[in-house]
């Protein structure tokens, strides 16, 4: 059974109303995998990669983390497993592969189901205003204050949330936000555009607020700002990953909708 996403008509990206649920699924699944792509394409020169062979697309970033080393699974019918190995061994990578939510895969070990949702550009919604926030476009100096305000929201680690954002605040393709509650630095975020089988898209990622600033509609504004700017350069969908029932909720409001995932193995080969 295939599961790759229907072909791209060049100039268009139909509504929301427009398409099946299904169809609706396939292009954040595409969108996913594009954005993937072109992250490892960006670190092209430290390591990155992209590749594809039969039912898989492939990318790794030149970082040691498995998390950013991904092949996203078209077609599980068509896969080899062993030429994926291949690939990352040449490239002495740590890696997982990512397969439609529920799709037959008998390789490696689950690790969790990434959500989904997505968003026609059309029909954001605005996020309120946040008396006393200021949204901003991070530059290359801003890194080591974007990347210890990742690192506290997902309690994670400063230098290596810098060596993923790097690549990002030097791109045209990348737009880092940092968002000053009062003057102080309390959230970031990231936007990715691509323009692959999906069409014009933006990948929205890393939406981190601080504890103390949370629940004051940080996430939402910043979330909002990059969107809009997206959209004004011409993306014409949205897509993102919410990790928890919280955060999805704070999306949907923004107009995002859920929809079929990605199942995340790990430990495949």
């Amino acid at each position: 059974m295939s599961y790759s996403a229907p072909g791209r008509v060049p100039g268009t990206t139909p509504t929301r109303h427009d398409r099946t649920e299904l169809e609706w699924t396939e292009l954040a699944r595409t969108a996913h995998a594009d954005a993937w792509e072109q992250h490892g394409r960006l670190r092209a020169d430290a390591g990155g990669a992209v590749g594809e062979l039969p039912g898989v697309r492939l990318m790794a970033s030149g970082l040691p983390h498995a998390q950013w080393n991904n092949g996203d699974v078209t077609d599980p019918d068509l896969v080899d497993v062993e030429a994926v190995r291949a690939w990352y061994a040449r490239r002495d990578a740590p890696w997982g592969l990512r397969v439609p939510a529920g799709a037959p895969w008998p390789h490696g070990r689950l690790l969790f189901r990434k959500r989904l949702m997505l968003l026609h550009a059309a029909d954001l919604v605005p996020a309120p205003a946040v008396p006393g926030l200021v949204v901003r476009a991070a530059t290359p100096a801003d890194l080591d204050v974007v990347a210890r305000v990742d690192a506290i929201a997902f309690d994670g680690d400063a230098e290596v949330e810098a060596a993923w954002m790097r690549p990002l605040l030097a791109s045209d393709r990348g737009t880092v936000a940092l968002a000053e509650l009062d003057g102080r630095p309390v959230g970031t975020a990231s936007c990715l555009r691509t323009d692959g089988r999906a069409g014009p898209a933006a990948y929205l990622a890393g939406v981190a607020v601080l504890p103390d600033a949370r629940r004051r509609g940080v996430a939402a504004a910043v979330s909002g700002w990059l969107l809009t700017r997206a959209a004004a350069a011409g993306a014409r969908v949205a897509h993102l990953h919410p990790d928890t029932d919280a955060a999805a909720r704070v999306y949907a409001r923004l107009g995002f909708t859920e929809v079929g995932g990605l199942d995340v193995y790990v430990d495949v080969a």
